[in-house]
């Protein structure tokens, strides 16, 4: 696969304070990457330094082969980054159909695609953004990403504080956005073991370095690196709250 989306020996952070130091990483068009690792490592920040939210002290940002790292956040998301952050962000005074069509931009990825991935949306399409529940709104903030058809899509932890069976149905989602190889897709989340099946490679960071780039089935089976890495909490797939 071609690359799409590389950082190279970026650190970067919030004002003074530096987060990510010496991180690299090479992302091609149509792949899938799990972002891992504890609480307070990086990960959000790795994702907020892609769209243009952090400074950037040092490094690059290649997007299809052009740097990227000096362009503000909504140059890099005309030009094809994707992010659906932890807050979801959606119009709350807007309805369903609305948050949709009001960032639509021309590509394959269009109301009725988003619908038929998101048939609770469609039931809903009506509602305010504010009669939701969380999982409905967590779906609506995937789908209005999607309507502005992207080449990556960033998601931060999509899965966190949900219903495990709304959890069930947004991991079947994603990995059908992953298979379809439509676009690249980088995904933050807690729970290794629940994302690792779907992605294609895996990166860990440990105190905003990192510690591990490979294969996301090999770092599956290795139950050792997992627990040193994540600790033994994160590597299960029970610990979601249960609201909807």
């Amino acid at each position: 696969m071609a690359e799409l989306l590389r950082m190279e020996q970026v650190w970067a952070g919030y004002g003074d304070a530096i987060i990510l130091e010496d991180v690299s990483f090479t992302l091609a068009a149509g792949d899938s990457l799990a972002l891992l690792g504890r609480n307070g490592m990086g990960k959000t920040t790795l994702l907020a330094t892609l769209m243009g939210a952090t400074r950037l002290r040092r490094g690059r940002i290649p997007f299809e082969g052009r740097d990227i790292a000096t362009l503000p956040s909504h140059q890099r998301a005309r030009a094809g980054l994707g992010w659906v952050p932890q807050e979801r962000d959606i119009f709350r005074s807007l309805t369903v159909e609305e948050n949709l069509t009001v960032v639509a931009r021309p590509g394959e990825w269009n109301l009725a695609r988003v619908y038929e991935m998101f048939p609770r949306l469609q039931e809903r399409r009506a509602n305010m953004g504010n009669q939701l529940s969380g999982g409905e709104q967590q779906m609506l903030a995937m789908g209005r990403a999607l309507m502005l058809n992207p080449k990556v899509l960033l998601l931060d932890e999509p899965l966190e504080g949900l219903a495990p069976i709304i959890v069930q149905e947004l991991l079947h989602i994603i990995d059908r956005m992953v298979r379809s190889g439509s676009m690249a897709v980088v995904l933050v989340e807690q729970h290794a073991r629940q994302i690792l099946p779907i992605t294609r490679q895996a990166l860990v960071l440990e105190r905003g370095r990192v510690v591990h780039a490979g294969p996301s089935d090999a770092l599956l089976r290795d139950d050792a690196a997992l627990d040193a890495w994540l600790g033994a909490g994160a590597t299960s797939e029970s610990n979601h709250e249960t609201t909807q």
